[in-house]
């Protein structure tokens, strides 16, 4: 059954730079994911950046992200694949969060959102050559 992960929990206030907690992938199949962002709210004048981290040992999640999401203003919903096969020694994932705000007004940013990974299965070994078959049967 393929992994469904929430690194930011449906719902989640952001209101300051932050990580959330780390989650084992090492039942994945494919170690890929589709990375679903989405921001239902927020206020003017602020930008979160969002990254996913990987760890062999779910302590030590290195310097430098497996994946950033591009710098996010408004509400709406961000797609990306997250493809960790040749990274065979993460063995955890967690995301990290930081908020910028600008502007004369109140001075702390505020996002609601979550990150949602829902592992890509694998693709069936003969699906190429069964789309043949049914191709030159049918003509």
């Amino acid at each position: 059954m393929p992994l469904s992960l929430a690194l930011i929990p449906s719902a989640t206030k952001l209101e300051s730079n932050g990580a959330g907690p780390s989650f084992d992938i090492s039942s994945s199949e494919t170690r890929t994911f589709l990375c679903r962002l989405t921001i239902s709210d927020q206020i003017e004048q602020e930008s979160l950046d969002v990254s996913i981290w990987g760890s062999a040992d779910g302590q030590d999640f290195g310097k430098r992200p497996l994946l950033k999401i591009p710098q996010q203003f408004y509400r709406g919903t961000t797609k990306m694949v997250l493809d960790i096969s040749l990274r065979t020694e993460v063995r955890f994932v967690r995301a990290k969060w930081e908020l910028n705000r600008w502007g004369r007004v109140s001075p702390t940013p505020m996002f609601v959102a979550d990150l949602q990974l829902e592992e890509i299965p694998p693709m069936a070994g003969d699906t190429s050559m069964r789309r043949a078959i049914q191709l030159s049967s049918a003509g």
